[in-house]
């Protein structure tokens, strides 16, 4: 069969594009920015890319078109041809379903935050197991050194996300997965651009919960009561939380099973792993925070339904390495260390500088933010952003790219904080305030300019 990719560079298409082509799938595919890193990756596997939406890549008459969710009506002249001629096209999730997942047995990870990183966890416990899983996860899980792979393997672990599915689908991604093994990472609001408020998020979650059947196993966080009100609006399948219960479980959601999964830190790289109050055994691995250990405890959950033995699963988080762009070491010149994260959420910004600080202890973090994502520009987050950076010292924030006041968001952090409208006088005033000893931590959902080298060669010089 021959599929035609629309928006093939995007994370979660490449990831398709790379499985079909391994299923023997003729591939090609179009985007509006073909360019390094994921255009390398995907001729590497020898997949044609063209650049743009054109009309005339009709004339390549595939088999049907896949259809990413970053084409919209109006403004790909590709997709008007697709429709005004009645040609078959599919999204993506759907026709991943339909050619890989179905005879799977999907573990499925769903949440705000995390979702890359636990799913490289559990894909590299079963791994590590001898299950020879596949995969798709949001990023490049470096145990693996790719982002999707296609196996013989009954096993399929998954990125579970929760935006929307395509222009003609409004439903979550996730929603076509139907795993028999379900994590519930976390849940609060984000994607502001399609979501109007926490609950439609919940109403999402709650349809990925009605498509796990009764023989599988959700694993819930059970720090949020988000999860616990789209559990109390319908659960059929067994349920196992971990981290410590802030509220008291529904019984009718699993509310009355032990302790659930705990984690017990013993320094800043290990932690003892609880299950229903027993000693399972101790992590000690090269990943730093709470939420980190968080993650943790789903992937040991999740990877134990599908056959993994809790202590087994334990010594392969041991040799487990992070995905890139999770506290990503990008270079140390003159005594100051650079860092690349990929957080965007206020959370997940706290979150992280939480962790660097766990591991530098005293010493300075200069934390450098773009706030990328659709929520991030349309400023729904701006309050939140001062509370999430305390845990820093010096604050560098770009603004070239969003319409709201960013140096007005940021005065709660006094002088603390710098705003650029261009990025070469961030990277100038970042570079004039290091000082050996420094940590600087880069934030961006997206590749920020190219900041980390830029800097990096002007500390050096």
């Amino acid at each position: 069969m021959h599929i035609h990719i629309l928006g093939i560079c995007g994370t979660f298409m490449g990831g398709i594009a790379v499985i079909a082509k391994q299923a023997g799938h003729r591939v090609t595919g179009c985007d509006a920015n073909v360019y390094p890193p994921m255009s390398t990756q995907l001729e590497a596997q020898g997949i044609e890319l063209i650049q743009g939406f054109g009309a005339e890549q009709i004339e390549l008459d595939p088999d049907v078109y896949v259809i990413g969710n970053v084409v919209t009506r109006g403004k790909q002249p590709l997709m008007e041809a697709i429709l005004d001629r009645g040609l078959p096209y599919i999204s993506g999730p759907q026709w991943l379903y339909e050619n890989v997942l179905r005879d799977k047995w999907v573990l499925a990870v769903a949440g705000t935050h995390g979702k890359t990183t636990t799913s490289g966890m559990l894909a590299w416990i079963l791994e590590d197991a001898g299950l020879n899983p596949g995969y798709l996860v949001g990023g490049v899980p470096r145990n693996f050194g790719v982002s999707a792979r296609l196996t013989e393997s009954p096993f399929f672990v998954i990125e579970a996300d929760e935006y929307d599915t395509a222009f003609f689908d409004k439903r979550s991604k996730f929603v076509h997965y139907r795993p028999r093994t379900a994590v519930l990472n976390n849940l609060e609001y984000d994607h502001a651009d399609i979501f109007p408020d926490l609950a439609a998020i919940e109403t999402q979650f709650h349809h990925l919960v009605r498509t796990v059947p009764g023989n599988g196993l959700i694993v819930a966080n059970g720090r949020e009561a988000s999860l616990e009100r789209v559990l109390a609006r319908g659960c059929w399948t067994p349920v196992e939380r971990f981290g410590s219960p802030s509220f008291q479980p529904s019984p009718t959601c699993g509310g009355g099973q032990g302790g659930g999964w705990q984690a017990v830190a013993q320094g800043p790289n290990a932690f003892d792993v609880l299950f229903d109050g027993r000693l399972q055994g101790r992590v000690e691995w090269e990943l730093l925070g709470e939420h980190n250990r968080m993650n943790a405890l789903a992937a040991l959950a999740a990877a134990r339904h599908a056959g993994v033995p809790v202590k087994a699963a334990i010594e392969a988080l041991g040799r487990f390495q992070n995905v890139k762009r999770r506290l990503e070491l990008r270079g140390e010149v003159r005594g100051i260390t650079v860092y690349d994260d990929f957080a965007h959420h206020p959370t997940a910004i706290e979150t992280t500088l939480a962790g660097l600080r766990a591991k530098v202890d005293g010493d300075r973090i200069l934390a450098v933010l773009e706030p990328r994502s659709n929520t991030m520009k349309l400023g729904t987050m701006k309050a939140q952003l001062p509370d999430s950076l305390q845990g820093a010292d010096l604050v560098f924030c770009y603004a070239g790219g969003v319409d709201w006041d960013v140096a007005g968001a940021l005065a709660p952090l006094g002088d603390k904080a710098v705003v650029r409208q261009e990025l070469d006088a961030l990277i100038e005033a970042i570079a004039r305030a290091a000082r050996s000893g420094d940590h600087v931590l880069i934030m961006s959902n997206g590749g920020f300019g190219g900041i980390h080298d830029k800097l990096l060669a002007r500390l050096a010089a």
